[in-house]
């Protein structure tokens, strides 16, 4: 079994449970690479706020910051994003191998 650093995972998780930093990710993903700019323009929100969400999406290991002069652009960072999934995924195949057995417990007992 994988042994994951909490605080890293606490950290994908808590800027996941944002709506509008996963469509920042989202955005990010469909475009491979965004500036700073080009998301302050398809969000309706200020400067500062934007700001805010990509600095939580880097701290989380789920974006990558690159600086081209004044431009600061943004990739997705797949590292982040699989130690989330593996987490995920792990606890899915639990409770999908608990509900088949008990799905299986419940037929032998009919």
């Amino acid at each position: 079994m994988a042994i994951y650093d909490s605080n890293s995972l606490d950290r994908a998780f808590h800027a996941l449970g944002d709506e509008s930093r996963r469509k920042i990710l989202a955005t990010i993903s469909h475009k491979q690479r965004c500036t700073a700019g080009e998301l302050l323009s398809l969000f309706n929100v200020s400067q500062p706020t934007i700001s805010k969400h990509l600095k939580v999406l880097e701290t989380a290991g789920l974006i990558i910051r690159d600086i081209e002069g004044r431009r600061h652009v943004f990739a997705l960072n797949a590292k982040g994003l699989k130690a989330a999934d593996d987490w995920i995924n792990r606890h899915l195949t639990y409770w999908e191998n608990s509900l088949d057995r008990l799905g299986q417990f419940l037929d032998d007992t009919k």
